[in-house]
This record gives structure tokens, sequence and C-alpha cells, in this order.
């Protein structure tokens, strides 16, 4: 049974408590010249420390296990994040079998959910009951949670509008507020989002405001790469902290072309592109949930392929080079950027996760044709479906922490 309190809190109060006593250990006994004494509490502070990794590792074992034994056909819903079907009561509109090519009537459900502005109700008594009807009838059909999302960005890009006290744009923010005021502001649309049940924002944006797309972000940005960063940070650690989770968009960046009609092509050197990105190096280190990837290409690096299909963008860059853990995103494979450009939502999908990408957006309320193009791949590939599985554990594991898979189930 789902539930907004299976956050796994044992898990963490007891990697915070044996943190907190190897710290204790270690401190008492930072002196000039060690004793014997300081001697034997130095090995505990590092049987302590053995302690939490053996912990850790456990835990990662028995994850890779759990993703190893799921169907394929359930892993690759998890990669998945598509459109809703109205505002009042959800259901699937497809089949296991539209994926597998067989006659499993079992309802197909994606890993998460996307909310546009026809998808949000007109009181948040109807948003609240329509949120629960998508976990009632996930949990009375035994599937995995989905994450809920929305873009809740501020100014004209507020899916919430109707329902949460009013946000202003970025460079509002930016311009009229100060640090503290913005996190208190972040912070009150956290709580009212969580309240009606979703629990992770589309935002923020942290591209840095230039000429060359300033008429695109239109206000989303937060200005130039010191504002960008402190207040993106503020941003993103209003949020986290409570208990909504955060996507930076778009890596690594855009041009004033607009992507739904048509592909944005940055120019910059490699020198200039990699100090324009240098908002998302930095704030990745906040832990944010997840990254959005653009669908721009960079004459600069890996010329002529979308960022969002690139091996060396995702997982070179953003994964190995800045160091980050947590899920990638592609934006909208239908978009006319890719769709337009010789790469229709079905080829988009195998490059993303050749790229790396963890969650492939479908702004479309079906996704069983482009699940099964991965699930004929998987099935004669193992390299291929190794990566799916990476996706999925990673996927997991966000869902663990935010509470939407139940630790006892993985165990």
């Amino acid at each position: 049974m789902y539930n907004k309190s299976m956050k796994t809190k044992s898990f963490y109060t007891m990697i915070i408590q044996i943190t907190l006593i190897f710290f204790i250990i270690l401190f008492s006994s930072c002196t000039d010249k060690q004793t014997k004494k300081e001697i034997v509490k130095h090995a505990a502070a590092s049987e302590v420390q053995n302690y939490i990794n053996q912990i850790k590792s456990e835990r990662e074992q028995t994850l890779t296990e759990y993703v190893k034994a799921l169907p394929l056909e359930q892993k690759i819903a998890q990669l998945f994040i598509e459109n809703l079907e109205g505002c009042t009561a959800f259901r699937s509109y497809e089949t296991v079998g539209a994926m597998t090519g067989s006659d499993d009537k079992t309802p197909l459900i994606a890993g998460g959910y996307i909310f546009f502005s026809f998808n949000i109700a007109d009181s948040r008594e109807q948003m609240q009951d329509y949120i629960k009807s998508i976990r009632d009838y996930c949990d009375s059909h035994e599937n995995i949670q989905p994450y809920l999302c929305v873009d809740q960005e501020g100014g004209w890009v507020s899916r919430l509008k109707k329902l949460n006290p009013k946000l202003p744009s970025n460079e509002e923010v930016a311009r009229e507020l100060d640090i503290k005021e913005a996190y208190k502001l972040y912070e009150e649309q956290a709580a009212c989002m969580r309240e009606l049940g979703f629990d992770m924002n589309l935002a923020p944006v942290v591209e840095v405001c230039t000429n060359d797309n300033k008429d695109f972000l239109d206000g989303r940005s937060f200005g130039e790469l010191n504002q960008v960063i402190t207040y993106g940070r503020a941003c993103i650690n209003a949020y986290e902290n409570n208990r909504i989770a955060t996507v930076l968009k778009h890596f690594p960046g855009n041009t004033n072309t607009d992507p739904h009609t048509g592909l944005p092509e940055i120019t910059l050197s490699k020198t200039e592109l990699l100090k324009s990105v240098e908002s998302f190096r930095q704030l990745v280190q906040y832990n944010p949930a997840a990254v959005l990837m653009s669908h721009a290409r960079t004459a600069a690096i890996d010329s002529g392929v979308p960022a969002c299909l690139s091996t060396v963008w995702v997982t070179d860059i953003l994964r190995n080079e800045y160091g980050y853990e947590g899920l990638i995103f592609s934006d909208d494979i239908f978009m006319g950027a890719l769709a337009d450009n010789g790469y229709p939502p079905e080829a988009a999908a195998i490059r993303a996760v050749e790229a790396g990408v963890d969650c492939i957006m479908i702004s479309e309320k079906r996704f069983a044709k482009a699940a099964k193009v991965l699930y004929n791949r998987a099935k004669e590939d193992a390299v291929f479906e190794a990566k799916i599985d990476q996706a999925v554990k990673r996927i997991i594991k966000y869902k663990l922490e935010a509470g939407l898979v139940d630790e006892q189930k993985i165990r």
C-alpha cells in the first residue's frame, strides 16, 4: 500500500547516527600528540567508517539484485515519463502486451507522469482526488508507484497557478528578492505541491541568460552566472528540503530557436561553451534529483548530435566529469527538434538509452510503441539491457528515497 510516510527513515537515521558517532570519536582525539588512548579511538573511528561502507555496499547489492529480478517489461516501463488523460480519474490506456507483442492485458504504467495545464483540476480537493486515483490504481495493480511532476518554474510557466500561491519568474525573483526571501518563496511552493500530492518539480531553469537565448528563455533565467548559482542553490535546497524533487534544465543550454519547432544550434567555441555550462557544473553538487537534457547541438563538442542523445554530454561530461549521480532526463522526444531532424521517437528512445539517459520524456499519452523498440533491442543485446538495468537502478534508488517504494519490498 502506498504511504507518504514510507520514506526510508530507518536506514538514513541509522547512517546519520553512525556518522555522528564517527565524528565524535575522531574529533575527540585530534591533538598534536597521539596517546595510546587516542590511537584506540582512531581505530574505533575506522571501524565505524568500515561499517558504514559495508552497509552501503550491501544495500547497493540488494538494489542491484532487485532490479535484475524485475521482468524486462517492468524495467522498460520505468524508463518513461508520459502525459495523462484529463484531470478526474486515472487509468492506463495501454497494456503490457502492446509493448511485448503478446496477449498480456496487464495495464502498462509509466515510471513517471507529467501534468500539463489540462491535467490540473479546478480546485485543490479535485486535484488531490485525481492524484489519489493514480496512487490507488497503481496499488490495486501492484505496480511500482510513479513519480508525479509538473512544470512549476514561475512566471508564465506555472502549471499550478490556479491552485498554488503566485510564483514569480526566475528573473523577477533574482531582481526583487534576497536569498532568504527566495528560499521562503520556494519553500511555500514546495509545501503546497506536496499537499496536492506531487513529488517532483521540473525546475529550476539554471541556464545563464545571454543574447543567444534570452528570447527563448523569456524571464525563465535568474540572469548572469553568479545569480544563477546563488538563486539556483536556494531553489534546489528549498524544494529538496521539503520533499519535492528538483530537475535542473536544460543542459547544456539552448538558443533562441524553440526546440518545439526547430533544432537549436549552439555555435560557441569549446572554451566559451564550457564556461556557459558552469552553472550546471556547480549546482549538481547540491544533489538535485535530476537534470534534464536539451535537444541542442553544440558545434564544439560532439558536433551534429542533439545533447540528449549524446554519450559525450550525458555520460562523459555530466555523469563522469561532473560526478553527477542522480537521474538524467531527456527532453520530450516528440519535439520537432528531434522528429524533424532524423530522430523519430522510436529511434530517439534507443539513442537516449545508449547515451546514458535514465528517463525518457514523452508528451504523448501513449508510450508502448517506443517501449516496444527498447524491449526488442534489449532481448537481443545484453549490453543494451545492462544499460537499462543501470538506469532502472537509479530510478528505484530515487523512488526509495522519495518514499514511492517500500524498502521492505527490496530486501
